[in-house]
């Protein structure tokens, strides 16, 4: 029910000392409570999340000591929303890339559509490298091979809102990946259990100061492993995926 929509912000963070502060400000005005998630960032990024966790009384800094991955820091901003009581989490990253101004509009969708996943679809200016706009279509075709549908436009922008009671469940039940595979993995899983997406067009730019944590072989590595034990996954899923495209 839409008055039971409790929302919050979910950050992960790793060494993004320059841009977190703008991006905690930003979104400050909604008067939202955010969950900020320290990945093992260096002295410098700690010491601005302790200044911007005393200042700020509707942010709550979950710490991990050692980096884990983008992955581990949502999973456990996930479980402490839903711990809390929210009953949606909109993950925003911390480096700069996502255009704030639409956050109204995915609270809203979130809003009129409490069950769905609310996910981002990237609208790349001139400043995307040409490279990882070419690897990111083709994690979008395995996405769109691996469920069956063409119902997630972008399975890797973190710019997304989860319903927390259907997200729970997939992390009680599945092991996901802990680095930049998460965000396309818990797409695929929750389209096997029947959820539905809406995706929100929105821009994303690459600041030229800006600092990316993708590995270009570490990550391609870990993508195209999940993407081969997804598609094995699809396999065993196949009579009940067919049956279900077919009774919808």
């Amino acid at each position: 029910m839409a008055d039971a929509f409790r929302p919050c912000f979910v950050v992960p963070v790793f060494n993004h000392g320059r841009t977190v502060a703008a991006t905690i400000a930003r979104l400050a005005p909604f008067d939202i409570p955010c969950v900020v998630i320290d990945d093992g960032s260096d002295a410098q990024c700690r010491a601005v999340l302790d200044g911007i966790a005393a200042a700020e009384p509707n942010v709550t800094l979950l710490r991990m000591e050692r980096n884990c991955g983008k992955g581990a820091a949502v999973k456990r901003g996930l479980r402490h929303a839903a711990e809390r009581g929210f009953s949606h989490a909109l993950q925003i990253d911390a480096d700069g890339q996502h255009d704030l101004a639409d956050i109204e509009r995915f609270l809203s969708t979130a809003r009129a559509h409490p069950d769905d996943f609310i996910i981002g679809a990237a609208q790349y200016g001139e400043s995307a490298p040409g490279v990882r706009k070419a690897a990111r279509y083709l994690t979008h075709v395995w996405v769109w091979i691996n469920t069956l549908s063409f119902q997630i436009d972008d399975s890797m922008c973190g710019f997304r809102v989860y319903p927390l009671k259907s997200v729970i469940p997939l992390l009680d039940e599945s092991r996901l990946g802990d680095r930049m595979e998460f965000d396309v993995e818990i797409l695929v899983r929750a389209s096997w259990r029947g959820s539905r997406f809406i995706n929100v067009p929105t821009r994303v730019e690459y600041p030229a100061d800006g600092i990316s944590h993708f590995r270009m072989f570490r990550d391609n590595l870990l993508i195209s492993r999940m993407h081969a034990k997804l598609f094995f996954g699809l396999l065993v899923r196949l009579p009940v995926l067919l049956w279900r495209r077919v009774h919808a």
